[in-house]
């Protein structure tokens, strides 16, 4: 039994070892192909390769790195240039006002605010692909010309829904004079003024959601104390009616929507 398991502990390792070695194999004959082509620049699986017409071809290693550094930053774009920051505030203000605990479990806030976010997003994300990204992989324009058509895209949604007194303060923390036109807003002015006009927005649309609920509860916790059951939770009480107030007004389908129509395109 020892040595079956020592086998297969070792055989296991020899073949990671096997794909290791085979991928830096491939990656520094990539390389070498790309050095035959053109006059290379850095080492051969990392090579910036010059074209006749001026241009620079990167190597597959290069747009591989660039690819992956580029997904560890989809968080913090989903959480800061969407609207998903609103939309999961909301929701779970809403759940805390309504009592009902884990109910929605998180799983399912996040699930809604995703697809949401989707929903409202997708007219910046399709003039995204149709102005950048759909020429980028025709071979129409180069990356560079993409990323910066793309960028001005999402800047025109993050200041049509960003709040001018938040986009005053940090441009004056920053040392800015007023700008003439969205474009003129630096995103390192437009993230931190949008992401605070979202909170505020947020908390403000939490308020309003909050306040039927806690009139349900107060009325519950008078009528309790005025019946002598002190002992008895009003939590416990008004759960059930703040539940068939939610579904009688379809609470469900008018905040969605509500949420949905503060978002400009």
């Amino acid at each position: 039994m020892l040595s079956s398991n020592l086998f297969r502990h070792l055989n296991w390792r020899s073949v990671g070892i096997s794909l290791i070695l085979a991928g830096l194999h491939i990656l520094l004959a990539a390389g070498s192909v790309n050095a035959q082509q053109a006059p290379v620049v850095g080492l051969p699986a990392l090579s910036v390769a010059s074209g006749q017409d001026g241009t620079q071809q990167y190597s597959l290693s290069l747009q591989l790195l660039a690819f992956m550094s580029a997904i560890t930053l989809l968080p913090s774009l989903l959480l800061g240039a969407t609207a998903f920051t609103r939309i999961i505030i909301v929701l779970s203000i809403l759940r805390q006002a309504m009592g009902t605990q884990q109910t929605p479990p998180n799983q399912v806030l996040v699930s809604i605010a995703l697809f949401l976010t989707i929903f409202i997003m997708y007219p910046t994300l399709d003039n995204i692909y149709i102005a950048s990204l759909s020429p980028y992989l025709d071979g129409q324009v180069g990356i560079l010309t993409a990323i910066n058509s793309a960028a001005e895209i999402l800047k025109e949604f993050l200041v049509l829904n960003t709040r001018e007194a938040e986009l005053a303060m940090f441009a004056e923390l920053a040392g800015d004079q007023p700008y003439a036109s969205n474009q003129d807003v630096p995103f390192r002015v437009l993230m931190p003024a949008f992401i605070t006009s979202e909170l505020k927005t947020a908390f403000q649309i939490g308020f309003l959601l909050f306040l039927p609920f806690l009139v349900i509860d107060m009325v519950i916790a008078s009528i309790l104390m005025s019946l002598g059951m002190m002992m008895l939770s009003p939590m416990l009480i008004s759960l059930p009616f703040k539940l068939l107030l939610f579904v009688l007004v379809d609470g469900w389908a008018m905040t969605i929507g509500s949420i949905s129509s503060t978002y400009l395109n």
